[in-house]
């Protein structure tokens, strides 16, 4: 990790975000890209993008509420508390507008954000991540992820771990075991196992539809985003193949795509050479 973060200058710390101590990491000057993780993960999701990027970007990536070293609060962790939440760490930042990358519920989130403040989002990246819900095989890997994750609460192993996060990535051989170590570290704060388990079920239910009194994943939604959106597919995305969102990707009116080879879940982490080069092609010529 420290391999591939050497060549940024970056600081990783501890701030007030709307009451909620939150960490963040903020790299690089220029327009203000903001970039969030999936469930159950934590800022190290970009560990392989934050050095290429900062060179163009001033980078906020933080752990969003419920994840990392992040405080939970006691929420229903819907899109409207993440939004929430990163709009106070913008503001506590001085960030009026950023761009924003979402990867998986990320994804979601980022959306969410440029549909409840579009003045504040100029453009978007989401990165296998989407305001559609996946078919019924789809559902089914989703509850087995929950499965997974609820085991850890018994068996909060390397091993356990291991398996659970190799979901993420085509090649089982890509998942470092540092990665796999930090993860292990994080999930090991007391209650934090819970914390996941019940986020874990809040995302399930939003992909299955009305969680929390709101219909949030809803492709119809996908006609108001108003900016510019670079979508980062993969071509073994899990639950949501790209055969699968592709008419949800076609009702955003501003739109670009670009199919990820050889990845899983985690295009960023798996082909960041790519990933990088597409988002700061697409970041740079927004207007």
């Amino acid at each position: 990790m420290w391999e591939d973060l050497s060549g940024a200058g970056f600081a990783v710390s501890f701030i007030d975000a709307g009451g909620v101590r939150t960490r963040v990491a903020v790299a690089g000057d220029g327009p203000a890209l903001l970039l969030l993780h999936g469930t159950g993960g934590h800022l190290e999701t970009y560990q392989k993008n934050i050095a290429a990027l900062s060179r163009h970007f001033r980078l906020v990536v933080p752990d969003m509420i419920g994840h990392g070293y992040t405080g939970r609060p006691d929420v229903d962790y819907t899109l409207d508390d993440y939004a929430a939440h990163l709009f106070a760490l913008l503001d506590s930042l001085g960030t009026g507008q950023a761009f924003v990358c979402g990867e998986s519920v990320g994804g979601c989130v980022a959306a969410w954000m440029a549909l409840r403040a579009p003045a504040r989002v100029p453009a978007l990246v989401l990165n296998t991540g989407i305001l559609e819900r996946p078919d019924e095989a789809g559902l089914r890997q989703l509850a087995d992820l929950e499965v997974r994750t609820r085991r850890l609460m018994a068996d909060l192993s390397l091993e356990a771990v291991r398996r659970r996060m190799e979901w993420l990535v085509l090649d089982p051989r890509t998942m470092t075991d540092e990665m796999v170590r930090l993860r292990h570290a994080i999930y090991s704060q007391p209650g934090m196992v819970q914390d996941v388990q019940k986020i874990m079920h809040a995302v399930l239910e939003m992909n299955r539809g009305v969680y929390a009194g709101t219909d949030f994943i809803n492709k119809e939604r996908l006609r108001d985003i108003s900016c510019p959106t670079l979508v980062l597919w993969s071509d073994h995305n899990p639950g949501k193949p790209y055969e699968r969102v592709k008419p949800a990707i076609d009702l955003i009116p501003d739109v670009r795509v670009h199919v990820v080879r050889d990845a899983a879940h985690w295009p960023q982490f798996e082909q960041p050479e790519s990933v990088n080069r597409r988002m700061i092609e697409f970041l740079t010529g927004v207007r």
